[in-house]
């Protein structure tokens, strides 16, 4: 049976007014169901990369297709509303309830009242935040775990085949990062969606990744199963393979 694309780059580049080049001829492709992590140092290339699948940004060169349908084609707000994006800043509306802001893209949607309500209080649930306790309350009620906790719920509120992370947990302490990334794993597993999540943390990616993309320079310089990493003689993946083995926690390789 013929694995299902989601998400494909045909020789895609991405220059700026100036001509400096932030991606060279990338290929790829993201299957159905599974979580690709693009891995490299800060400014390589990696939030260049995602901001091509919603459109945040358009190709220089080469064509990004999302369910076999060029960006180009699909209208910008329609493609975003079906990828869930969580960022590390989390941009949760401080006027909003938690329920609210879970509801927001349902509520674009035309959802029912009711729905948004079951909808919210059952994805509250499943990031691990009783409804009867945080449904009402405000981000500034919340710690920074339960704020993230509550962007991945909103970005999965609407049920979009994709989801793109852009270093979501980032801003948090060692101790919350770590049960918030077990917590994610496991919700992987159950929903099963196409993710693109973007780090620079080595141990991140292995703990998540069904494969890494390491990215240099704007360029792909290794793509497959994390054990590649640790087999590759690039210097670079080299590099982040040393992170890995560390018995220090693993650093930023900005």
């Amino acid at each position: 049976m013929e694995t299902q694309k989601s998400i494909e780059f045909d020789d895609v580049s991405f220059r700026l007014p100036d001509g400096r080049t932030l991606l060279s001829d990338l290929t790829l492709q993201v299957n159905r169901g599974e979580t690709l992590v693009l891995l490299g140092r800060s400014g390589s290339g990696k939030t260049t990369t995602m901001k091509l699948i919603n459109r945040l940004i358009d190709p220089t060169e080469g064509e990004v297709r999302v369910e076999g349908k060029s960006t180009l084609a699909w209208d910008p707000i329609q493609l975003r509303r079906r990828i869930g994006y969580v960022i590390q800043e989390i941009g949760l509306f401080p006027h909003l309830t938690v329920e609210e802001n879970v509801g927001v893209v349902p509520r674009l949607e035309g959802w029912a009242r009711d729905q948004i309500t079951a909808r919210a209080r059952e994805l509250l649930m499943l990031v691990g935040l009783d409804p009867d306790r945080f449904a009402s309350r405000f981000p500034r009620e919340l710690s920074g775990g339960q704020r993230q906790r509550v962007g991945v719920a909103r970005a999965i509120a609407a049920d979009p085949p994709v989801i793109l992370l852009d270093e979501p947990f980032g801003a948090l302490d060692p101790i919350t990062r770590r049960e918030i990334q077990k917590e994610f794993r496991s919700l992987q597993e159950r929903l099963r969606k196409t993710m693109v999540f973007v780090t620079h943390d080595v141990r991140e990616a292995f703990m998540l990744a069904s494969r890494i993309g390491l990215i240099r320079e704007g360029r792909m310089i290794l793509l497959g199963p994390p054990d590649d990493l640790l087999q590759s003689d690039d210097p670079e993946a080299r590099a982040f393979a040393e992170c890995f083995h560390d018995p220090q926690p693993a650093g930023n390789l900005s």
